[in-house]
């Protein structure tokens, strides 16, 4: 094939699509359906900033895909866009602490929205962190304004950094002159603030909101409304939204997950030539997100967890059935002998096949054997295939993988 023909295959005309990026969790609606009482209260606690006052700091609460983010930014817009109405000085920066997640990174972030404005930058590393925030408060006051900061993820952040950083911008309007600002904290655990020092936790907790899954109904309609705007009248057959809605409340109600399956059954259609989306590419799309979820779990593991689910799926290849937590240890210690990679204890192994359990790569069930004591019966329940091509990425683990059957047989892993 002609290299200037590549690509026009893909490109032809008459997609199913009127615009896919409108089922990204990126898009911006104009309205948020099923979400407007979260709407009315942050609204009305970033009211105060039009009056030239200081807001509550505010964390919110609630599970993946249940509109936390998509709520805040619409609220923070339209705080902006008012301010600008009313001649009323108010900014709103929004952080996702993921790839913001230090001190430094996010003290620098903010300086840099209000600093860009004169041309001068803080780098992002060589400051002491001190003349960071000195930097910060300045050009904060110049502003003069009412400032919302927004810190998505805020527990990953702290996990990672600390809350030294919270205690720094917690006291951010005892050290400014005329600016004023406040914090919202974003995040998936009920239980973040149990991390913080109490002092920190006493100047941030001013107002919690918790937003509560999405039902069956509600992301189907959703999905009706994103999809008028997403697919050509007539791409999407009728089953398929009422499906996509039925599978999405099974997962808690997570609306970010039932968009990415409308978007990818689409793409799958399209690829297929097919004319419209039916119910048979809401499958193979399912199934197609839980590969990418499965190999993106393994590729990030550490090398000992992977190496403990290697050998749960060779012994299980050995004894056809599930293993125990002893059988798992006798084989791991031997593949990490054959890599010269350290053998972690039974107990701290136990607890890394607990892990593996709550990632859902893995089955660990605890069975007794009464007077004998308890062991878990260890199997793996998602698909082996993408574990072992995510697994031989990493080159320790390759090395196993391709062990002979000599080599395995002197292993004694038979």
């Amino acid at each position: 094939m002609d290299g200037r023909d590549l690509f026009k295959q893909f490109l032809k005309p008459k997609s199913i699509f009127n615009n896919r990026e409108v089922l990204r969790s990126s898009y911006m609606p104009d309205e948020l359906p099923h979400r407007e009482k979260e709407i009315e209260k942050v609204a009305s606690i970033l009211a105060a900033a039009l009056k030239g006052e200081t807001p509550s700091n505010v964390f919110i609460y609630g599970k993946t895909g249940t509109g936390k983010t998509c709520v805040t930014k619409y609220v923070g817009n339209q705080l902006v866009k008012t301010g600008k109405e009313m001649s009323s000085p108010v900014e709103f920066i929004y952080i996702n602490c993921e790839v913001v997640d230090t001190q430094y990174r996010v003290l620098t972030h903010i300086a840099n929205q209000f600093i860009r404005k004169w041309d001068e930058r803080v780098p992002f590393t060589g400051w002491p962190t001190d003349e960071v925030y000195a930097k910060l408060m300045d050009c904060i006051d110049k502003f003069g304004g009412a400032v919302t900061i927004t810190l998505d993820e805020i527990d990953k952040l702290v996990l990672k950094s600390g809350d030294d950083v919270l205690y720094n911008l917690s006291r951010m309007n005892s050290d400014l002159k005329i600016a004023k600002t406040s914090i919202i904290g974003i995040s998936n655990d009920l239980r973040f603030t149990e991390l913080l020092d109490p002092r920190v936790k006493s100047s941030l907790g001013e107002e919690e909101i918790i937003f509560p899954s999405y039902n069956a109904e509600e992301i189907m309609d959703i999905l009706i409304k994103r999809g008028a705007l997403a697919f050509r009248e007539g791409s999407v057959s009728q089953e398929v939204i009422p499906l996509i809605s039925a599978l999405a409340a099974q997962e808690h109600g997570d609306a970010r997950k039932a968009l990415d399956l409308f978007r990818i059954s689409g793409e799958i259609a399209e690829r297929e030539n097919s004319p419209m989306v039916e119910e048979k590419h809401v499958y193979s799309a399912m199934n197609k997100i839980e590969s990418d979820r499965i190999s993106e779990v393994v590729r990030t593991l550490p090398t000992q967890s992977k190496i403990i689910l290697f050998s749960i799926i060779e012994g299980g290849e050995i004894k056809r059935g599930s293993l125990t937590t002893g059988e798992v240890y006798e084989i791991y210690q031997k593949l990490c002998t054959y890599v010269h990679v350290g053998a972690l204890t039974e107990r701290r192994v136990t607890e890394l096949i607990s892990e593996l359990d709550m990632l859902g790569i893995i089955e660990a069930r605890v069975i007794s054997f009464g007077k004998y004591g308890r062991t878990k019966e260890i199997k793996v329940t998602t698909q082996e295939k993408e574990i072992l091509s995510a697994l031989e990425k990493d080159s320790t683990m390759s090395e196993l993988m391709n062990l002979t059957l000599e080599q395995q047989t002197k292993l004694d892993l038979f």
